[in-house]
């Protein structure tokens, strides 16, 4: 068994972390079916018998909202003979069927209905759908687990639902939507990468630096000025999650969204000004949407949402969907749209070169050997009385954040 006190230490993590197998499959069993994991959005089944497909770590599931309008996350894999019960990625049914021998099974994971009854004699009740013993939502993002002794979702989170409340405080009605569809990108790098490098802010002038020479935006200021003017932070909220504010470089309203000021949706203005009074609501206008990591498997990509999906030591699969607010003019959607877009769809600017170096990592490591540092700014960050830790845009404050909780789940 992998001995992660030895191979995390407090300022570097072994490259092995990345690359054994022993650590992958650890690393299921701990993190993705012993502790809470992000499923899905509740904008994405809004009605009764709507469900969504979703892995958890490598394990198939259903998000399903129930005939009392219950969350439920059921295991996607039929009783019987263990085959993929639904195969559609989203939808509305009364029950689910599984293709190979017609069992039928409803919406709370019961076995309805067995072809040719009398040749299975067996009890039907221990033959369902395997509902997840914890699921809960936290403003209507949805997670669940498979380990009934894995605490509250609220110990979970911690002090990372400030970040959650801001991204849902961006619509004026706390109303977000997920329905734009997903788009998922395979990465022949271990899942780490991805989380590890959406906190990273010390890379940008660097690998995204074509970007940052053509192309006018909210990250000039943010993280691409000399190191004593910057003023975005790293925050390593505890429990593993972690983020990049960028707030306190924005000097104007809507910079977020790639404007100059928001006069050009003054309707939008309006509708958080009566919603959340004049003062909160220019600043939500101000310091814009989180970009921020919820351990292990949720970003909060400013207005983006994405899902870190591990498939195997050295591949994993990111999907992302627009953040679309609900309740706004269908023009403020169409920018969030077209910036998602822009930044991480098929030919974005941003995600093609994220992709490039988390796979040159991958390679470089592939003898797990090597150690990796992450005592940038270990000397200048500082803790809040809410138990957080603050350091410059260019510190590794997150990364060891991430790995620290990552120690304490793997060791346990």
């Amino acid at each position: 068994m992998p001995n992660y006190r030895d191979l995390i230490r407090r300022d570097r993590v072994h490259g092995s972390l990345y690359t054994s197998a022993a650590v992958y499959r650890d690393e299921l069993e701990r993190i993705f079916y012993g502790g809470w994991v992000y499923v899905g959005h509740e904008s994405e089944i809004p009605e009764k018998g709507s469900f969504v497909r979703r892995n958890i770590g490598e394990e198939p599931v259903l998000l399903v909202r129930g005939k009392s309008g219950e969350l439920m996350v059921l295991k996607n894999r039929c009783a019987h003979r263990g085959n993929l019960v639904c195969s559609e990625q989203t939808g509305k049914a009364k029950n689910f069927m599984c293709p190979y021998h017609g069992w039928i099974y409803g919406l709370d994971g019961s076995l309805l209905d067995v072809p040719y009854p009398k040749g299975f004699t067996k009890d039907r009740e221990s033959f369902g759908l395997q509902a997840l013993p914890l699921v809960e939502s936290y403003r209507g993002f949805v997670f669940a687990s498979f380990n009934p002794d894995a605490g509250t979702l609220a110990d979970h989170l911690g002090n990372a639902t400030d970040a959650l409340d801001r991204a849902v405080e961006m619509s004026p009605s706390g109303d977000l939507r997920l329905t734009a569809g997903w788009v998922k990108h395979k990465f022949a790098a271990n899942w780490k990468m991805l989380p590890e490098n959406d906190t990273d802010g010390y890379h940008v002038n660097y690998v995204h630096a074509s970007f940052a020479k053509v192309i006018r935006s909210q990250y000039d200021e943010a993280t691409m000025i000399a190191e004593d003017d910057v003023k975005s932070q790293t925050i390593d909220w505890g429990n593993g999650h972690t983020e990049l504010n960028f707030a306190p470089s924005y000097t104007s309203e809507c910079q977020w969204l790639g404007l100059p000021n928001a006069s050009r949706f003054p309707d939008y203005v309006k509708q958080l000004e009566d919603a959340y009074g004049h003062e909160r609501a220019h600043e939500i206008l101000r310091a814009g949407p989180p970009h921020a990591v919820i351990f292990p498997n949720l970003f909060l990509g400013e207005m983006n949402i994405v899902i870190f999906q591990p498939a195997g030591p050295n591949e994993c699969v990111q999907w992302h969907t627009p953040l679309l607010l609900g309740d706004v003019s269908d023009a403020l959607n169409d920018r969030i749209l077209r910036q998602s877009e822009a930044a991480m769809g098929p030919s974005a600017f941003l995600l093609a070169d994220d992709g490039v170096i988390a796979e040159r990592q991958q390679m470089a490591l592939a003898d797990g050997r090597a150690w990796l540092d992450l005592s940038r700014g270990e000397e200048r960050e500082q803790a809040r009385e809410d138990g957080s830790i603050i350091g410059h845009i260019t510190d590794e404050t997150t990364n060891r954040g991430f790995w620290r909780h990552y120690q304490s789940v793997m060791s346990r």
